[in-house]
């Protein structure tokens, strides 16, 4: 009886333990879910400070000055409350799509190369090698790009170097690291059955990699082309250095440029009045052209899952 006792005040005592455990432990829990909701509403808030903040002082003035004008506009003089930022718009499509034609093939065989072929002792130093080019600060690519790329051009084009190529360039050398990275891991996620499969029934090594591995990892890789994009178009102090600064329409690859955000950069410190409003509405156009691509893209990317 005694015994029988004690195992039940044990068990008890054991379940009262157990009850205070999983209530703790619930706490616990919810302060973490608490802490993960707070950090997202913080990254929601802050995007949605600067989105406001933006559009607050340049929506006006593209309202007031006409939005086909400032947009389709091909003169930007400032001083005389001329705002036309067709020229920058064109640079900074420009300077992106040629930093994405070539960028992103040699970036995505590198991570073919790195996942697929390359021994490991290979794979171990090259992978670093990429990753440090994440590290480097774009002003040591403008000045890399300023007394190595922009001779180069001149010497061999002519024209003084500064130019939309020497952007270009520039552009593509810095989105490899992005592209590389991401892809290389979307490369790896495809399940090793893919693999094999294909090798048992005959196809070469290059053949499962084109036929079979990068179009299982495709939306991965568009995933690495949309950063890339991203990190191309919002680039400012390479291209500054290297682009000319000079807000006209380009007739060839060889001519000065200026983008957008180098155009925000350049005259912001000095700006005011109505100069200084026009420069936030060229964020506002950059802010919108940057979303709309990216919801382009991430709508291609959830369809090549699919």
């Amino acid at each position: 009886m005694d015994d029988t006792r004690l195992y039940a005040g044990k068990a008890v005592e054991e379940k009262t333990y157990k009850m205070k455990e999983n209530k703790a432990r619930n706490r616990f829990e919810k302060l973490v879910e608490a802490v993960f909701l707070f950090c997202a509403f913080i990254a929601v808030l802050s995007v949605a400070v600067i989105t406001l903040f933006v559009f607050a002082r340049g929506g006006p003035f593209i309202l007031e000055y006409g939005i086909g004008k400032f947009i389709l506009g091909r003169q930007w003089q400032p001083l005389g409350d001329v705002f036309g930022i067709l020229p920058m718009i064109i640079a900074s499509i420009a300077g992106t799509f040629g930093a994405i034609l070539v960028g992103v093939p040699i970036g995505i065989m590198t991570a073919v190369f790195l996942s697929e072929i390359a021994p490991s002792k290979i794979a171990d130093i090259t992978r670093p090698a990429v990753d440090l080019l994440a590290g480097i600060p774009s002003v040591v690519y403008g000045f890399f790009g300023l007394v190595v790329i922009v001779p180069l051009i001149d010497k061999w084009f002519g024209g003084g170097g500064n130019s939309l190529l020497a952007i270009i360039i520039i552009l593509a050398v810095m989105i490899l690291p992005t592209v590389v990275s991401i892809s290389e891991a979307a490369l790896r996620a495809v399940p090793r059955e893919y693999r094999e499969g294909s090798l048992a029934m005959g196809a070469s090594q290059m053949q499962t990699i084109f036929k079979v591995v990068i179009p299982a990892a495709k939306s991965g890789i568009l995933a690495a082309v949309v950063l890339g994009i991203g990190r191309a178009i919002g680039e400012t102090m390479a291209v500054i250095l290297v682009g000319g600064n000079t807000a006209l329409i380009p007739d060839s690859i060889l001519d000065r440029v200026r983008t957008m955000t180098a155009n925000i950069a350049i005259e912001m410190g000095y700006a005011f009045g109505m100069h200084q409003d026009a420069l936030f509405a060229t964020g506002v156009i950059l802010f919108i052209f940057i979303m709309g691509l990216n919801i382009l893209l991430n709508l291609l990317t959830s369809k090549a899952g699919d």
